[in-house]
């Protein structure tokens, strides 16, 4: 049983009214940009009164939070169940390359938005929620180091950088595939096969400059 059913009827009420309102302004944002929405087109577009939008929601900046600190906990979630899940570090490590993938497409509309306004200087109600962002962000890279570090002392992997280094290295080479897929899809996709990331550092340029020199 999901954790949603095991909560009483009104509760669970209110939370897909709260899913509703959250999907009407994340359409809304998409559409006119979060400064060009006010809280009465979200009330209408998602067919609630303006009351019950404030009962959920004190203000428009309280309701963004909540989107970006929604996807945040999903991000937190998959990749901490990826990065425990699977019989030897590499195993963790394509489980976390898929789930980040798979977790930034099934929510590219609510991380196209978070790109588009983090880029304005005018846009300051982020400076609480980047802070919340970033220690669940750092939570993902320790326990990805973790991995490494695991791999490392079990004679896995060689010991040519520290475990911190080589999870933020593995993080940005996904976000950078991310991106370029983001700008374009079908010319960039996303690699199915985790290994064409990982084998960027199992591979590395190095070891095959010097396997073709032999």
């Amino acid at each position: 049983m999901s954790q949603e059913k095991k909560l009483p009827r009104r509760e669970r009420d209110r939370l897909r009214q709260r899913q509703e309102i959250l999907a009407a302004a994340i359409e809304l944002f998409s559409e006119k940009g979060y400064h060009n929405v006010s809280m009465n087109e979200i009330a209408e577009r998602s067919e609630f009164a303006i009351g019950t939008i404030y009962k959920f929601f004190k203000s428009k900046e309280e309701l963004y939070n909540s989107l970006m600190l929604d996807l945040s906990d999903r991000f937190h979630q998959a990749l901490t169940k990826a990065l425990t899940q699977g019989d030897s570090p590499v195993e963790k490590l394509r489980n976390y390359i898929r789930a980040k993938g798979n977790t930034f497409i099934d929510n590219v509309s609510v991380i196209r938005l978070y790109l588009s306004e983090s880029r304005g200087a005018r846009f300051s109600i982020k400076a609480g929620l980047d802070a919340e962002i970033r220690t669940r962000y750092e939570g993902v890279l320790r326990l990805s180091a973790s991995v490494f570090k695991h791999g490392v002392e079990s004679k896995l992997f060689n010991d040519i950088a520290h475990p911190y280094h080589l999870a933020l290295a593995l993080d940005s080479m996904a976000n950078a595939f991310l991106l370029r897929w983001l700008e374009a899809p079908e010319e960039h996709p996303y690699p199915d096969n985790p290994d064409v990331i990982l084998n960027i550092i199992f591979k590395g340029l190095l070891d095959a400059s010097e396997a073709a020199a032999q």
